[in-house]
């Protein structure tokens, strides 16, 4: 049994379930339903998919896809056509899909056999099978049919999903039904429900822990060696969501940002938790080093007597609505935020994450190692410069331009104070040691079928 940490998204109970994107237990689901033309292993590799094979051509210019011997959950074969109208669909500007403002360098899906595609870019993309291999990308026709690893048996609550039969494994001889033994049954539930399962013995698995769950550990008896912590890529700190008033000024933003102390903030939810007071976790590709802030020298008292000059000078009361989620996590951020507002002068506001507010948290996992990705969604919102510079970087025509453009990017983004950065995204799981094919990764990212060995 696995448990998969739900907010406020839901999986589908008592229906074949619809291919989800959104939420944790959600990306697991459609993950666990349907492949990309690849996606990540164990280790947060790239793997094959629908394609067996592919090659790189012209600098990330060209992908060719040769694709396997595939069928949907209802027996019906996969064709190249199928799955380049998918494609289409996913990466067209119209879809829901999140990572589609990544996507627009992609120009054309073409079939150029019965068994390969090509997809054609108008700006080589290295990155691509980085974001082709996310749950987002993975292929459902109309008719929400997948092509496993898994498939469902049985609506919930739990899900009952059983691998399917991969027939590139087995002999001829074999029988390759798999065994109801290494069926899986998924929970989507609240944190503090997982956790007591878990800690119950009657579940092996909780996945997709966050910041804001993290001292529930504390409340239970779990053995250290069951808690995985994720070396995750990403961003966690404030975007900066209106510029009003006191905001406006870019001076003034520079002192908020300033005023933190970091690590004293981070370890209060959870040990060896590292702070960072850059956007740009490293060079990436980037043809600079990460922008340091211009105050990074400076002491804490210094920093927040500038940030209390700045406020006293505003001349009228400055309250700050800060949104955060619910949970524990969240609580003590608020706490230490909240004191560090105050020691200057300001009054902090609770609110709920997607109400109004002037600080907003954003918790993400890089889908891609591309510095574009930090700019993009640290710059919601940013100022026309930055944003130009952001748009640049997308559009530009090699890769050495790219990398110039994004080292401009940060920059702009840097003295344009958009985003409040804090430490990388804090990503944990309990495992119990039968799941031996576990592994902590970049991507935080966990497949079903690469937990155990007999399910891989």
């Amino acid at each position: 049994m696995v448990s998969a940490i739900e907010g406020r998204d839901t999986l589908a109970q008592g229906t074949t379930p619809a291919p989800p994107r959104g939420g944790f237990p959600p990306r697991v689901l459609r993950d666990s339903l349907a492949q990309g033309l690849v996606r990540f292993d164990a280790g947060g590799q790239i793997v094959p998919g629908l394609a067996e094979r592919w090659i790189v051509i012209d600098d990330g210019g060209s992908y060719i896809f040769r694709l396997r011997e595939a069928k949907w959950t209802d027996g019906s074969p996969v064709t190249a056509e199928q799955v380049a109208v998918i494609i289409r669909r996913l990466v067209s500007p119209r879809s829901a899909n999140p990572l589609t403002p990544f996507l627009t360098a992609i120009d054309e899906v073409v079939v150029m056999t019965p068994q390969v595609i090509e997809v054609r870019l108008s700006r080589p993309r290295p990155d691509l099978l980085k974001l082709f291999a996310q749950p987002e990308m993975a292929i459902f026709d109309r008719a929400r049919h997948g092509t496993g690893p898994f498939r469902v048996i049985r609506s919930g609550p739990p899900l009952m999903l059983r691998p399917i039969a991969d027939p590139r494994r087995a002999e001829p001889d074999d029988d390759a039904t798999p065994s109801p033994a290494r069926d899986v049954a998924l929970f989507a539930e609240p944190a503090a429900r997982a956790l007591v399962r878990f800690a119950n013995g009657r579940s092996d698995a909780v996945l997709g822990g966050r910041f804001q769950e993290w001292p529930l550990l504390d409340q239970l008896n779990i053995g250290p060696a069951s808690v995985r912590v994720d070396p995750a890529a990403g961003l966690f700190g404030f975007a900066i969501a209106n510029r009003d008033g006191f905001l406006a000024d870019p001076a003034n933003r520079q002192a908020l940002s300033a005023l933190f102390d970091r690590q004293a903030i981070l370890n209060s939810i959870a040990p060896n938790w590292e702070a960072t007071d850059r956007l740009l976790p490293d060079t990436l590709d980037s043809d600079a080093p990460p922008q340091v802030p211009n105050w990074a020298l400076l002491t804490l008292d210094a920093r927040r007597g500038a940030a209390r000059t700045r406020v006293d000078a505003w001349g009228q009361p400055v309250t700050m609505r800060i949104a955060l989620p619910h949970g524990p996590g969240a609580n003590l951020l608020y706490g230490q935020i909240g004191a560090a507002l105050l020691s200057v002068g300001i009054t902090p506001q609770r609110v709920a994450l997607g109400a109004a507010a002037e600080l907003r948290l954003i918790d993400a996992v890089a889908p891609f190692d591309s510095a574009r990705w930090y700019l993009a969604t640290a710059c919601a919102p940013c100022g026309e410069a930055a944003s130009a510079a952001i748009d640049k970087a997308r559009l530009a025509p090699t890769l050495a331009e790219r990398s110039a453009a994004i080292a401009a990017a940060d920059a702009a983004v840097n003295s344009d104070v958009s985003f409040i950065p804090l430490a990388r995204p804090l990503r944990w799981s309990l495992v119990n040691n039968r799941l031996r094919q576990y592994q902590t990764n970049m991507r935080a990212w966990h497949p079903l079928n690469g937990l155990r060995p007999d399910t891989n």
